[in-house]
C-alpha cells in the first residue's frame, strides 16, 4: 500500500521473493529491475506477435488496416479470421506503443 510519503509496504515474504527474483538485497532496486524486467519481456512478445501477423499477411499492420478500409485486401475484410487478426494486431501495435513508453 502507498502511503502519503509514496513508500511502498510489502510483506516480509513477498519483498524476500522480489530480492532473490533479482538478485539484490536492495529492495528498491529489486523491485526496479523486476518492473524493467517484466516490461522487456511484453515488448519482446508483442513484437514477436506483431512479427507473426507481418509473416502471416506479408505485409505491416499500417498496410493491413489501409487495405481492409479501402476494400482490396485479397480476403473479406469482414470475414472473421480478418476482423479477429485486425483487433489482435492492433491491440499488440498499441500495448507495444505503450509499453516503450514506459522502458527506462
Amino acid at each position: 500500500m502507498l502511503t502519503k510519503d509514496a513508500s511502498l509496504r510489502i510483506s516480509p515474504r513477498a519483498g524476500y521473493l522480489l530480492t532473490r527474483i533479482a538478485a539484490t538485497p536492495d529492495m528498491d532496486a529489486a523491485l526496479w529491475k523486476v518492473l524493467s524486467d517484466y516490461i522487456d519481456l511484453k515488448i519482446q512478445a508483442l513484437r514477436e506477435e506483431i512479427s507473426a501477423f507481418e509473416m502471416k499477411w506479408k505485409m505491416s499492420f499500417d498496410e493491413f488496416s489501409a487495405k481492409c478500409a479501402a476494400g482490396v485486401l485479397e480476403s473479406d475484410p469482414y470475414a472473421y479470421e480478418v476482423e479477429s487478426d485486425f483487433w489482435a494486431w492492433e491491440r499488440a501495435e498499441t500495448l507495444l506503443t505503450h509499453y516503450k513508453t514506459l522502458q527506462f
